[in-house]
């Protein structure tokens, strides 16, 4: 019996199959997490639905997850080939206890894992992780009689609930790119269903994935959509990972657009719409947010949080925010847009949902935002061990200078964030961000300036210098 601990992340579980974990570890998996939910809800036989990626692996997974969860008294739901929004919309429509959801989302081939979660729309936050792991690698078990029953035809239900809500006047061509993974048999259907004439770009399933790992954020599967919008002229193009749960976006000259600005211009086109409303956007997000106009005209409010998309969603929870946006290319729309949770299709919805109120191209909205110089997301290494402490001490830093006036670029800082890690603005809205990475020996660094390119440099000169002085980082994966 194999498992490596390891594998339980900030919040979601994953491994190499057989090399990390093997079946028999994937079944103690299952104890654990039955085991789990039965503490939490206090039943004996909750109601848990599964579902599974396209993964040749993942069916066999999941039966062996649900058999550990059947041996502590889980009555199992199964509502086969899924996307894990999928499995979040079915807890809401099933009224079931929790949810399992097997998945490596866009991890390469060989990767398994499992997104759970217990309260509606939420998925595990790092407490439940830790509590799980405990429960899974000391043997706190639960015993009982559960059992199985297949879900048929589960899919049906929830595009036909995308569909219906979501109709669109206006004829947008756009290209979907689903990677040959599991978006492929969901996302076509529903942006024709809501009224899009779709150019579909690797849609049939090959879990195999023979161009590129369907990841929105991969330079080889933006470029394919990038191709497939000029050549065939379309108005938009949306690629989705592995397991629907994100969605990037291309403008209609193939340019790809950060999933930060996107979010933005969805929350403009919503504000006049739901006035007072709040938005949760990730510490790595652009500093539009803050001063954006539009928001503020109609008195809406933006709130920055800890980055990850179990962080983000839990948030918007708390705070009943309309939407949650996160840099990655999750987002969350709370009721009436949707339930919480993130959804890649919902998403893209949105965005058609943009473009049908607006008489503009998303090339032209996009020009309608102040320009702002950003960086890409760099990642210095630095020891698991050790990364925590040396972001401790960044803060108490940026803190220091701050109180003593220090000039940075020319500025002064003039707000301090340390929700997850340091975020420092300047008097012009630029800003700069060290945080440790959730799930890899690293930190994070992201700056931004509205005002100049070299004013974005010289901030990420300053915290590059502020990190060399620790001794205690490493090479970057990337440098501006």
């Amino acid at each position: 019996m194999k498992i490596n601990p390891n594998g339980f992340r900030e919040y979601d579980a994953r491994w190499v199959f057989e090399k990390d974990i093997d079946i028999e570890g994937i079944t103690k998996l299952g104890k654990g997490l039955g085991t789990q939910i039965i503490n939490h809800t206090k039943k004996n036989n909750p109601r848990v639905i599964v579902g599974h990626d396209y993964r040749s692996y993942s069916e066999k997974i999941k039966k062996a997850l649900s058999e550990g969860l059947i041996s502590t008294g889980c009555s199992v739901e199964d509502v086969g080939l899924s996307l894990s929004p999928m499995v979040y919309f079915a807890q809401f429509n099933l009224n079931s206890d929790a949810i399992a959801m097997v998945t490596a989302s866009h991890n390469e081939n060989g990767w398994t894992g499992v997104k759970m979660g217990i309260k509606k729309g939420l998925t595990h936050a790092p407490e439940e992780m830790s509590e799980l792991k405990d429960i899974t690698l000391n043997n706190k078990f639960n015993s009982g009689k559960g059992d199985i029953k297949k879900i048929d035809n589960f899919k049906k239900i929830y595009i036909k609930d995308l569909i219906d809500n979501n109709k669109i006047n206006k004829r947008i061509k756009a290209v979907v790119a689903c990677g040959n993974g599991t978006a492929g048999v969901f996302a076509p259907d529903i942006l024709r269903g809501i009224g899009c004439d779709v150019i579909e770009l690797d849609c049939k399933l090959d879990w195999s994935f023979p161009k590129y790992n369907p990841n929105p954020e991969d330079l080889e599967m933006l470029h394919a959509i990038s191709k497939a919008v000029t050549d065939n002229k379309a108005d938009i193009g949306f690629g989705f990972d592995g397991d629907g749960d994100r969605c990037g976006v291309i403008d209609e000259k193939g340019k790809e657009i950060f999933s930060d600005k996107i979010g933005l211009l969805i929350a403009r086109n919503l504000a006049p719409k739901h006035k007072n409303s709040k938005f949760i956007v990730d510490v790595k997000s652009t500093g539009l947010y803050s001063k954006d106009k539009v928001l503020k005209e109609n008195k809406c409010k933006t709130i920055y949080w800890k980055t990850g998309h179990s962080h983000i969603k839990r948030k918007v929870y708390t705070e009943k925010a309309l939407a949650g946006f996160e840099k990655s290319g999750h987002f969350f729309f709370n009721q009436p847009l949707g339930y919480g949770y993130d959804d890649g299709i919902n998403s893209a919805i949105q965005v058609c949902h943009l473009l049908n109120d607006q008489s503009k191209k998303i090339s032209e909205l996009m020009k309608e935002l102040p320009n702002t110089f950003q960086s890409p997301t760099m990642a210095p290494f630095c020891k698991d061990e050790e990364k925590y402490k040396v972001v401790d001490d960044m803060v108490k830093e940026v803190q220091k200078l701050k109180k003593e006036n220090t000039k940075i670029a020319g500025q002064r800082i003039t707000e301090v964030l340390t929700v997850n890690g340091v975020r420092f603005s300047l008097e012009d809205g630029s800003w700069g961000l060290i945080r440790a990475s959730s799930n890899k020996p690293s930190l994070v660094v992201v700056t931004e300036s509205p005002s100049s390119d070299e004013r974005k440099k010289e901030i990420f000169k300053f915290i590059d210098s502020l990190l060399q002085k620790t001794g205690k980082v490493g090479e970057y994966d990337q440098k501006i």
